[in-house]
């Protein structure tokens, strides 16, 4: 399983990003997809995810300014972010459920300057 993210950035504090992530090889067995970021000197977090039935979770901190959905094929999943913030700054992984395993993509540089 291979997994191309890109879209991120540098941008101003308010401004909007929009990541993707495509998945291939063999993911008949995708469960979920999900964005996790790695803030400087924080530990990994969950950003969002959704299920193959759509269900959608957020971390507290983004709830109403992020926005995570799948494009039409399924094999990729977007991660809007609206109203960004200095705090929002680190560098985002896209990450897939196939099965028990999961697979996870380079990650992708988003900084916010205030």
């Amino acid at each position: 399983v291979q997994l191309q993210a890109s879209g991120g950035g540098l941008v101003q504090a308010g401004g909007s990003l929009r990541l993707s992530c495509t998945a291939s090889g063999s993911i008949y067995r995708l469960n979920r997809m999900a964005w996790y970021r790695h803030p400087p000197g924080l530990q990994r977090e969950l950003v969002a995810s959704i299920t193959i039935g759509s269900t959608t979770t957020y971390r507290d901190s983004v709830k109403g300014r992020f926005t995570i959905s799948r494009g039409n094929a399924e094999n990729t999943v977007y991660l809007q972010m609206n109203s960004l913030k200095p705090e929002d700054t680190a560098v985002y992984y896209c990450s897939v459920l196939i099965g028990p395993r999961d697979f996870w993509g380079q990650g992708t540089q988003v900084t916010v300057s205030s």
